[in-house]
Order: structure tokens, then C-alpha cells, then sequence
């Protein structure tokens, strides 16, 4: 039975093994996708049709880990956000995300708002915790930004990451700037494959690891992503990086 926490996800095991289409089923598979969709796959893949929607399958697989993985990270990444910015904002009436002092940027504010409008639309009481599941995961960016070095970092939010060793929140932001770089792609069903997942996969456990070792562990037993790591199909060597196009 999968768990779930309050305004969390569900942890499951799907299978590791890839589709494999049988070659039959390669030109209409190829004609679906398109050939667009493919060409990154197939240049990788020296043209071999079967060998390209091979690493397209994994490319499948190696997606749906990695979207497990970042929906714990979110939902850990928001909630120790969350309890921080409620401090920060103390004895004020309301809310943190009601911005009393103005700190927050314009976007912040309409990411927030947009939410909000969308729980009244629904009907549904507005609570920190729906106020808070509603928000994407590039919104916890914002907090972290620059601007807040002196103010939300120093005061407050480093708080969330007690297990940091040295508390820098450029550190914290690009590690999250990263992740939302591969979760945007993922939900639009991008190539991944050029992109370096192995230091995809270590961002994952450091920023868990700095948050809370404990449920770093549960994360990591809770994980596919090794398993599906090691079952990558040979690719002709291309650039590296964390951003990479695909």
C-alpha cells in the first residue's frame, strides 16, 4: 500500500524494465512520435530506428524515477520552507504568503494570488496547506533568491537545512534552480538523456541530506533511480551538463 503525507505523494515500485517495441511496431511507433521527437534519440543512436526508440523507452523510464524522486523532494523542499516562513512571520495577523511587510517579489505574489483564486474557485476553505500544496515548484526558488540573503536566508531559512554544513543559500538555490531545470522538462516530456543525471541524482541527496538524513534514507529505499540508471543503453558521448537541451 502506497503512503501519503498531508499535501504529499504517493511512493510506489513500478517496474524498472524498459518497453522494448518489437520491430514490427517501429515505424508506427515512429510515425506517432514523429521524427522531431526522435532526432535527438536517433542521433545518439547512429540512425538505428530500433535502437533509438530503445533509448526514447528508457528515456521513458529513466523520467518516471526521477519525477518520483522530486515529488518527495518538493513536498520535503515546501513544508521545511513552509515552517520557516511561518516563523519569519511570527505574530502577525494572517499569513506568511499574505506578505504584510512586502517582501516577496511581484511574481511571488501573483504565483500566491493565482493560487488562492483557484481554492476560492473550487469552493474549498483556504488553508496553509492547500495555499502551499498549490504552489509549483519553482515558486520555493523565490524565497531563496539573492535579495533575501540578509533577510528571509540569515534570519530564517538556512533553519530549514540544519544539516548543511556550511549554510550557503547560493549553494541551496542553485541546487533547486537545477532540479526545477529537470522537473520543467520532464513534465514536457523532454529528452533527458544528454543531461547529466548522475549529478542530477546526487543534487536530489544532498538537498534531502540537508534537510533531513533520516528521510534522505527513506527516499533512497524508496528510490528506482539507481536501477534504471544502470540500465541506460550505450549513446555516443555528447556535451554534459546540468541544463543540457537534449
Amino acid at each position: 500500500m502506497p503512503w501519503q503525507r498531508s499535501s504529499g505523494v504517493f511512493v510506489s515500485h513500478p517496474t524498472t524494465k524498459p518497453l522494448m517495441s518489437t520491430d514490427a511496431h517501429l515505424p508506427p511507433v515512429a510515425d506517432a512520435l514523429s521524427s522531431a521527437r526522435l532526432t535527438s534519440y536517433l542521433r545518439a543512436r547512429d540512425r538505428d530506428l530500433a535502437a533509438g526508440i530503445e533509448l526514447y523507452e528508457w528515456n521513458i523510464a529513466v523520467s518516471g524515477a526521477f519525477h518520483e524522486a522530486l515529488g518527495i523532494v518538493e513536498v520535503v523542499l515546501r513544508n521545511a520552507l513552509h515552517d520557516r516562513l511561518t516563523d519569519y512571520h511570527a505574530a502577525r495577523p494572517g499569513h506568511w504568503y499574505d506578505d504584510p511587510v512586502g517582501i516577496l517579489s511581484e511574481r511571488a505574489r501573483r504565483d500566491i494570488g493565482a493560487v488562492r483564486a483557484q481554492i476560492r474557485e473550487m469552493r474549498q476553505p483556504e488553508t496553509p496547506d492547500r495555499v502551499v500544496a498549490g504552489l509549483n515548484f519553482g515558486f520555493w526558488k523565490f524565497p531563496l533568491a539573492k535579495r533575501h540573503e540578509t533577510t528571509l536566508w540569515s534570519g530564517h531559512l538556512r533553519h530549514a537545512f540544519p544539516h548543511m554544513k556550511r549554510q550557503r543559500r547560493g549553494d541551496v538555490y542553485q541546487a533547486v534552480d537545477r532540479l526545477h531545470t529537470l522537473r520543467n522538462r520532464i513534465a514536457h516530456h523532454e529528452p533527458v538523456h544528454r543531461r547529466d543525471l548522475r549529478a542530477d541524482t546526487e543534487t536530489i541527496h544532498r538537498l534531502l541530506g540537508w534537510i533531513d538524513p533520516d528521510v534522505h534514507a527513506w527516499a533512497l529505499r524508496s528510490s528506482r533511480l539507481e536501477a534504471v540508471l544502470a540500465t541506460r543503453p550505450p549513446v555516443r558521448t555528447g556535451p554534459k551538463g546540468g541544463k543540457g537541451t537534449g
